[in-house]
Protein backbone atom coordinates (compact mmCIF):
# COMPACT_ATOMS: atom_id res chain seq x y z
CA UNK A 1 0.00 0.00 0.00
CA UNK A 2 1.59 3.47 -0.92
CA UNK A 3 1.26 6.25 1.79
CA UNK A 4 -0.22 9.24 -0.07
CA UNK A 5 0.12 13.14 1.89
CA UNK A 6 -1.28 15.97 1.02
CA UNK A 7 0.15 19.59 1.79
CA UNK A 8 -2.01 21.85 1.06
CA UNK A 9 -1.53 25.66 1.40
CA UNK A 10 -2.19 29.16 -0.46
CA UNK A 11 1.66 29.08 -1.08
CA UNK A 12 1.50 32.70 -2.62
CA UNK A 13 4.16 32.64 -3.47
CA UNK A 14 5.95 29.45 -2.16
CA UNK A 15 9.17 29.93 -0.03
CA UNK A 16 12.13 28.08 0.79
CA UNK A 17 10.08 27.38 4.53
CA UNK A 18 7.42 25.75 2.17
CA UNK A 19 10.38 23.42 0.28
CA UNK A 20 11.87 22.46 3.31
CA UNK A 21 8.48 21.20 4.32
CA UNK A 22 7.69 19.35 0.58
CA UNK A 23 11.11 17.77 0.41
CA UNK A 24 10.99 16.11 4.11
CA UNK A 25 7.40 14.82 3.93
CA UNK A 26 8.36 13.52 0.38
CA UNK A 27 11.02 11.22 2.47
CA UNK A 28 8.12 9.91 4.86
CA UNK A 29 5.96 9.31 2.28
CA UNK A 30 5.59 7.32 -0.90
CA UNK A 31 3.34 10.17 -2.59
CA UNK A 32 3.21 14.23 -1.48
CA UNK A 33 0.01 15.99 -3.51
CA UNK A 34 1.44 19.86 -3.20
CA UNK A 35 -2.15 21.05 -3.29
CA UNK A 36 -2.57 24.78 -3.77
CA UNK A 37 -6.07 25.97 -2.08
CA UNK A 38 -7.82 28.92 -1.72
CA UNK A 39 -7.86 30.78 1.37
CA UNK A 40 -11.14 32.62 1.85
CA UNK A 41 -9.09 35.01 4.57
CA UNK A 42 -6.41 36.15 1.88
CA UNK A 43 -6.07 37.90 -1.58
CA UNK A 44 -3.97 36.43 -3.61
CA UNK A 45 -1.40 37.84 -5.26
CA UNK A 46 -0.61 35.12 -7.99
CA UNK A 47 -3.23 33.00 -9.21
CA UNK A 48 -3.41 29.35 -8.87
CA UNK A 49 -1.93 28.30 -12.28
CA UNK A 50 0.69 30.75 -11.52
CA UNK A 51 1.41 29.62 -8.25
CA UNK A 52 1.38 25.78 -9.79
CA UNK A 53 3.83 27.06 -12.17
CA UNK A 54 6.28 28.04 -9.39
CA UNK A 55 6.18 25.12 -7.42
CA UNK A 56 6.43 22.72 -10.36
CA UNK A 57 9.82 24.93 -11.21
CA UNK A 58 11.13 24.60 -7.30
CA UNK A 59 10.27 20.85 -6.94
CA UNK A 60 11.55 19.73 -10.37
CA UNK A 61 13.41 16.62 -9.72
CA UNK A 62 11.20 15.56 -6.48
CA UNK A 63 9.91 12.09 -7.94
CA UNK A 64 7.36 11.37 -5.36
CA UNK A 65 5.72 14.82 -5.37
CA UNK A 66 2.91 16.20 -7.29
CA UNK A 67 1.24 19.68 -7.48
CA UNK A 68 -2.53 19.99 -7.85
CA UNK A 69 -5.95 22.30 -7.24
CA UNK A 70 -8.38 22.22 -4.33
CA UNK A 71 -11.30 24.26 -4.99
CA UNK A 72 -13.29 22.64 -2.09
CA UNK A 73 -12.68 20.62 1.10
CA UNK A 74 -9.81 19.22 1.92
CA UNK A 75 -11.07 16.11 3.70
CA UNK A 76 -13.07 15.47 0.80
CA UNK A 77 -9.93 15.71 -1.50
CA UNK A 78 -7.88 13.54 0.79
CA UNK A 79 -10.45 11.13 0.73
CA UNK A 80 -11.25 10.91 -3.22
CA UNK A 81 -7.08 10.54 -3.40
CA UNK A 82 -6.79 7.68 -1.00
CA UNK A 83 -4.83 10.09 1.36
CA UNK A 84 -3.59 8.91 4.90
CA UNK A 85 -2.25 12.00 5.85
CA UNK A 86 -2.04 15.94 5.61
CA UNK A 87 0.89 17.52 6.09
CA UNK A 88 1.52 20.92 7.53
CA UNK A 89 3.99 23.22 8.40
CA UNK A 90 4.55 25.23 12.00
CA UNK A 91 6.66 28.43 11.93
CA UNK A 92 5.66 29.15 15.83
CA UNK A 93 3.51 28.83 18.44
CA UNK A 94 1.43 30.82 17.37
CA UNK A 95 0.58 28.63 14.06
CA UNK A 96 -0.23 25.69 16.53
CA UNK A 97 -3.91 27.22 17.59
CA UNK A 98 -4.88 27.43 14.46
CA UNK A 99 -3.55 24.04 12.57
CA UNK A 100 -5.39 22.30 15.25
CA UNK A 101 -8.55 23.68 14.96
CA UNK A 102 -8.28 22.64 11.37
CA UNK A 103 -6.42 18.98 12.27
CA UNK A 104 -9.47 18.51 14.69
CA UNK A 105 -11.99 19.37 11.76
CA UNK A 106 -10.75 17.31 8.94
CA UNK A 107 -10.30 14.31 11.47
CA UNK A 108 -14.06 14.83 12.49
CA UNK A 109 -14.46 15.17 8.22
CA UNK A 110 -12.44 12.29 7.29
CA UNK A 111 -11.13 10.29 10.02
CA UNK A 112 -9.42 7.77 8.35
CA UNK A 113 -6.72 10.66 7.50
CA UNK A 114 -4.07 11.88 10.25
CA UNK A 115 -2.74 15.26 10.21
CA UNK A 116 1.24 15.52 10.71
CA UNK A 117 2.89 18.80 11.78
CA UNK A 118 6.40 19.17 10.56
CA UNK A 119 7.85 21.73 12.53
CA UNK A 120 10.29 24.46 9.95
CA UNK A 121 13.78 24.39 10.08
CA UNK A 122 15.05 27.38 12.48
CA UNK A 123 16.27 29.31 9.61
CA UNK A 124 12.91 29.74 8.06
CA UNK A 125 11.31 30.15 11.06
CA UNK A 126 10.38 33.84 11.05
CA UNK A 127 9.68 33.07 7.07
CA UNK A 128 5.83 33.62 5.14
CA UNK A 129 4.91 34.66 1.89
CA UNK A 130 3.11 37.44 3.39
CA UNK A 131 7.27 38.80 5.15
CA UNK A 132 8.08 38.14 1.26
CA UNK A 133 5.51 40.45 -0.52
CA UNK A 134 6.16 42.94 2.22
CA UNK A 135 10.07 42.98 1.82
CA UNK A 136 9.78 42.85 -2.28
CA UNK A 137 7.07 45.60 -2.05
CA UNK A 138 9.43 48.07 -0.42
CA UNK A 139 12.29 46.94 -2.79
CA UNK A 140 14.28 44.50 -0.43
CA UNK A 141 15.88 41.69 -1.60
CA UNK A 142 14.30 38.91 -1.55
CA UNK A 143 16.84 36.17 -2.48
CA UNK A 144 17.57 34.91 0.51
CA UNK A 145 14.07 33.80 0.71
CA UNK A 146 12.51 32.17 -2.14
CA UNK A 147 14.79 30.46 -5.03
CA UNK A 148 16.42 32.33 -8.12
CA UNK A 149 13.68 30.54 -10.31
CA UNK A 150 11.41 32.17 -9.35
CA UNK A 151 12.52 35.65 -7.28
CA UNK A 152 12.00 37.83 -10.94
CA UNK A 153 8.34 36.61 -11.10
CA UNK A 154 8.01 37.66 -8.00
CA UNK A 155 9.32 41.03 -7.72
CA UNK A 156 7.51 41.96 -11.36
CA UNK A 157 4.40 41.17 -10.20
CA UNK A 158 4.83 42.89 -6.88
CA UNK A 159 6.20 46.12 -8.90
CA UNK A 160 4.35 45.78 -11.44
CA UNK A 161 6.88 45.57 -13.84
CA UNK A 162 5.73 42.84 -17.30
Amino acid sequence: MRRIAVCPGSFDPVTFGHIDIFTRASTLFDKVIILVSTNLSKQPLFTPTERIKMIMDVTAGMDNVVIDILDGLLADYVREVGACAIVKGLRAVSDFEYEFQMALANKKLYPDAETVFLTTSTENMYLSSSVVKQIAAFGGDISSFVPEIIRESIVNRITGVK
